[in-house]
């Protein structure tokens, strides 16, 4: 059991855990010294089953082979269109073993955009998850000619469905162990043949401005960041991981699948996105990363749940949570914590802080990471009085994950860190923008050399839009990105992600944007959390019929306004928000809205509620 006050056991590691030069390298390699220990569990029927090394490289040698004996060339791109799942995991290192280029698609976007990137990715192969995502490969396999084989995770549904284009992942296999028999050194000699500079892997940007870019990843920025990952954030194989986050994005691929694939720590794949946090209970690991959202989510539950608790609970948690605060103030501040002050925080953990804990699945945490977009730093002392050092982490899909990192021996709440020791990252002197240098960074984005000129300057920085601040021990924080900043009509210069993350802590509030560029005063858009708010409903007896009624009851309407007062108490007069309007929509991952790391598209939204936004300056 560690506290705050030495995490001398959270050490980053320089040596080469597991070598090779290329992932499919280290694959086989991992699988060879790690054989029988368990690396991968999934939950499927409500069942914990458990791939060992070994199991997970039987699966990836028939899928590899199976890709040879349907002609699948090297250097030929083959996509996988589901969610996050044990399967995703093996196809894409069959891909990549079989010297291919694998890239991902969400599986929630819909037929057009399946037909856009399989056909600027030159997809010869299409893995899809089950009826409902080969719907949509069928929909639009009459316009990608290069498309010759989709390959089927679940069939039910389809045991009468034939077509001649179309397998499932086990005759796949089958034919596989056929190609293994007559070819038995085929696979070996396609990784053999796999060169670091060689590209590995395609990560489409999320085309909020446009449509969505390939950003080519090489091998050798591969193993290079996984490498770079645990000097900053060390792993091992006692660790247990959670995956659950889209690993068409970096954040999982990166950081979850490689980098757990380097360091032999377990992956744990939730059941879906649903039951993450019945998932999280039942796993409790050990060094858990996750998106701002989900950390929010996780601080409403306990603050809900202490709602509902009785006066004495309630004081406790106080008593608790205050303690943990003074702890956490001393840690922050890099001075000693009082010994009278370490034995009040044993029994804070003892009687109520390990409960909290355990309510949200944090209680066997080493350390918690946070990445993929702004957090609010109140949450992050939050976890902190919880005694759980929790990282803040930046980067982009661009830059092969996290570029800065805040250390454990130095954590401070709203900064991104220093630079990671594996890259370069200053402030460009003009604009404040971030920039970025080092092998991590990508080659460029796939058939678009001019954006690609854009993004990289002459002398190899990385232009990543972010603009930010650096403090004299060369911490970096972020203030917006550069085409978010607000210029309202006087003139003042507003970021508002400090606004809206002041907002997001909120336990009714899922997210927010700010809007007031060229406008006289700020307004903001706010999107409920249904199920806080719906409880807050009942709980006052107001009445609702749906989820949009909901948002426009007077009750709910008022409580809103509450918390915009006590946000604005904080910002200067200049600063403040005067007018809100609530989404009457329940948004999901379908929905155009989102990210698929659950965040509002500013843009897309200020485009699509146009109306209500002028309304609210009229």
């Amino acid at each position: 059991m560690s506290y705050l006050w030495d995490l001398s056991s959270i050490r980053p590691r320089t040596d080469v855990v597991m070598p090779g030069e290329s992932m499919p390298a280290i694959f086989w390699n991992a699988v060879q010294q790690r054989g029988p220990r368990v690396w991968l569990r999934q939950k499927d029927f409500g069942i914990w089953r458990s791939w060992t090394w070994t199991q997970v490289g039987e699966a990836v040698r028939e899928i590899g082979h199976g890709l040879l004996a349907i002609g699948f060339d090297g250097r030929e791109t083959a996509s996988i269109l589901s969610n996050t799942n044990v399967e995703w995991v093996l196809c894409d290192l069959a891909v990549l073993s079989a010297n291919g280029v694998a890239n991902g698609i969400y599986p929630t976007d819909a037929a057009e955009q399946v037909q856009f990137l399989c056909e600027d990715s030159g997809t010869t192969v299409l893995f899809v998850e089950d009826d409902e995502q080969l719907d949509k490969a069928l929909e639009v396999r009459d316009q990608l000619p290069r498309l010759r084989k989709i390959v089927v995770f679940d069939m039910d549904g389809l045991r009468d469905f034939h077509d001649p284009m179309v397998i499932s992942l086990d005759t796949l296999r089958q034919l596989g162990r056929e190609h293994l028999t007559s070819h038995p050194k085929a696979l070996e000699q396609r990784v053999a043949a796999v060169k670091p500079e060689d590209l590995a892997i395609l990560v489409y940007t999320s085309g909020t401005t446009g449509k969505p870019k390939g950003a080519m990843h090489a091998h050798r920025a591969l193993v290079y960041t996984a490498r770079g990952y645990n000097t900053l954030i060390a792993r091992d194989e006692a660790d247990e991981c959670m995956c659950f986050l889209p690993l068409c994005h970096i954040a999982e691929r990166m950081g979850g699948e490689y980098f757990s694939l380097y360091t032999g720590a377990k992956l744990n794949f939730v059941e879906n996105p649903e039951t993450v946090p019945e998932n999280v209970r039942e796993i409790a690991p050990t060094v858990f990363t996750a998106v701002p959202r989900v950390w929010e989510k996780f601080y409403s539950g306990v603050m809900i749940t202490l709602k509902e608790a009785s006066k004495l609970q309630q004081a406790a948690y106080a008593w608790a949570i205050g303690v943990g605060q003074r702890v956490a103030d001393h840690v922050l501040k890099g001075e000693p914590v009082p010994g009278g002050l370490k034995l009040q925080f044993r029994a804070a953990r003892l009687l109520v802080l390990d409960n909290v804990r355990k309510l949200i699945g944090i209680h066997r945490a080493r350390f918690l990471v946070t990445g993929a977009a702004p957090i609010s730093p109140e949450l992050v002392r939050w976890y902190l009085a919880l005694g759980v050092p929790m990282l803040e982490v930046w980067g982009m899909t661009e830059t092969c994950g996290a570029s800065t990192g805040v250390p454990v021996e130095r954590i401070k709440p709203g900064s991104i860190g220093p630079a990671a020791a594996y890259n370069e990252v200053r402030l460009d002197p003009q604009t404040g923008e971030i920039l970025v240098r080092g092998p991590n960074v990508f080659m460029g984005y796939l058939n678009l050399p001019e954006k690609t000129a854009e993004t990289i300057d002459r002398d190899g920085w990385l232009h990543t839009g972010d603009v930010g601040v650096v403090d004299e021990e060369g911490f970096f924080r972020i203030t917006d990105r550069m085409k978010d900043i607000i210029i309202t009509a006087g003139g003042k210069n507003i970021t508002p992600s400090e606004l809206e993350n002041e907002l997001k802590f909120s336990p009714y509030v899922t997210d927010a944007v700010v809007i007031g560029d060229k406008r006289a005063y700020l307004t903001v858009i706010i999107m409920i959390d249904q199920e806080n708010v719906e409880k807050f409903a009942q709980d006052n007896d107001v009445p609702f019929s749906n989820y949009a009624s909901l948002t426009r009851s007077p009750e709910v309407q008022q409580l809103i306004q509450d918390l915009i007062d006590g946000v604005n108490k904080k910002f200067a007069r200049v600063e403040q928000i005067k007018k809100f309007w609530l989404l009457e929509t329940q948004l999901s991952a379908e929905d155009e809205e989102l990210t698929p790391t659950m965040k509002l598209k500013r843009k897309l939204v200020q485009q699509k509620y146009a109306d209500q936004i002028d309304a609210m300056y009229r």
